[in-house]
């Protein structure tokens, strides 16, 4: 049985309704368009299951994508990898916790919508930012809104317990997702890859 995300209901549902008064008014070919975008919405906001990897030892990827960026970079005057992996309209936005954590605190910062492709969108895009104490330190998931993204959903708050793979969003329409990981990692990844959230390994403990 094919599931979806929440989030999608209401778009299936109103490009589903757009077809139905189309066709009772008008015919098929003025349906044609609400159809298309209807099946559309169908596929993007599609929620497949996923075969999460055992281990304490690694980190899993937090969304489906193209690694567009791995760099070391400061953060929370650490030194940490960046990772961040592009989301186009084709793939599943649904996205999930890269390893069990305390959800410390989850921050929306309003900003742009530029290019997601582009390196400044990670910090002057709109954002959510889900910062998660782990077994290995602070691990830092930053969900970013992209030129046809208008709309990230963090379904965690302050306090909750997430595991491995666990669904924890979504963004709508194509967008980016950066993650912060100890620097003391081994990647299993590198620039270019296809991932898949809860799925692929991006990394390993040393």
């Amino acid at each position: 049985m094919i599931k979806f995300a929440r989030e999608g209901y209401p778009y299936i549902a109103f490009f589903a309704a757009i077809t139905l008064i189309a066709v009772i008014s008008g015919g098929i070919w003025i349906a044609l368009l609400p159809l298309l975008l209807t099946i559309f919405m169908v596929y993007f906001f599609r929620d497949p299951e996923r075969a999460i990897p055992e281990g304490d030892n690694i980190f899993v990827s937090p969304a489906d994508g193209k690694i567009i960026l791995i760099q070391n970079e400061q953060y929370l005057k650490n030194e940490a990898v960046e990772i961040s992996i592009f989301m186009s309209p084709l793939n599943v936005h649904v996205n999930r916790v890269p390893c069990d954590g305390v959800v410390e605190s989850v921050v929306h910062t309003k900003g742009k919508f530029m290019s997601a492709f582009k390196p400044e969108a990670s910090l002057q895009n709109e954002n959510i930012a889900m910062l998660l104490n782990t077994s290995s330190g602070k691990i830092l998931v930053r969900q970013v809104a992209g030129f046809i993204a208008r709309r990230a959903v963090c379904r965690a708050k302050a306090g909750d317990t997430l595991k491995k793979g666990q669904r924890y969003g979504i963004i709508k329409f194509s967008s980016r997702l950066d993650i912060y990981l100890p620097k003391n990692v081994s990647l299993d990844i590198k620039l270019g890859d296809k991932v898949k959230a809860g799925e692929t390994i991006l990394a390993h403990k040393l």
